[in-house]
């Protein structure tokens, strides 16, 4: 059975709603480092707003395995080079500017194969606000220093260190890894990413705590 969709404070409603465009499109980045909770906030926002919103995640750009084996850069998966991050900012282009009867089919990442998807997710030209999640949406370097520019708002999701951590920790066990190699994991290529991300919280229109 799946956990139940967290509640969301009225006021964090309230400032969704006031988002969600009467005609048109905007787009809202929820930005955060690894284990920060952005994927939980995303769906508690789509499951607060059903036909309203649509998620939108930056994972779908990783680059694949054997793309990385290639680079020599999967021992950094999750690095802000290790995503096609210009194939991502196109992608925010032509979001912000749907085409009527057009549906834009997204990537997504998944997990359990450790590899993105092509076309995983339908996004109808109808839906008002589009929910962009992921880490590097406030960076201010390379194709990322284009993403800001195509985001309405941005809210960076804020949580306690300790507790980001051990969730990475526990999600790497649940996907495989040994204690010890999700604990190097985290310290190694996690936490490094973590404090690249957090250099870019105070371009972030909005902090959001987020415990859950």
């Amino acid at each position: 059975m799946s956990n139940p969709t967290p509640a969301l404070p009225t006021e964090l409603l309230a400032h969704l709603d006031a988002l969600i465009p009467e005609s048109g499109r905007r787009l809202l980045g929820l930005i955060g480092p690894p284990g920060a909770g952005k994927s939980t906030l995303a769906a508690a926002l789509l499951a607060a707003r059903p036909g309203l919103c649509q998620v939108v995640p930056m994972d779908g750009f990783h680059l694949a395995n054997s793309v990385l084996d290639h680079l020599g850069r999967r021992s950094r998966k999750g690095a802000p080079d290790t995503f096609d991050a210009a194939g991502f900012v196109a992608l925010l282009q032509r979001l912000r500017q749907p085409v009527p009867g057009e549906v834009v089919y997204v990537p997504d990442y998944r997990r359990e194969l450790e590899e993105p998807v092509a076309g995983a997710i339908a996004v109808p030209p109808e839906v008002p606000l589009l929910i962009v999640e992921g880490n590097y949406l406030l960076l201010d370097d390379g194709p990322w220093a284009r993403v800001a520019d195509y985001l309405n708002e941005s809210w960076y999701v804020v949580v306690n260190d300790d507790l980001r951590r051990e969730r990475l920790v526990a999600r790497h066990e649940r996907f495989g890894r040994t204690r010890a190699e999700a604990l190097a994991w985290v310290e190694q290529t996690d936490e490094p990413n973590a404090r690249r991300i957090a250099q870019g919280r105070h371009r972030a229109t909005r902090q959001v705590a987020w415990a859950d």
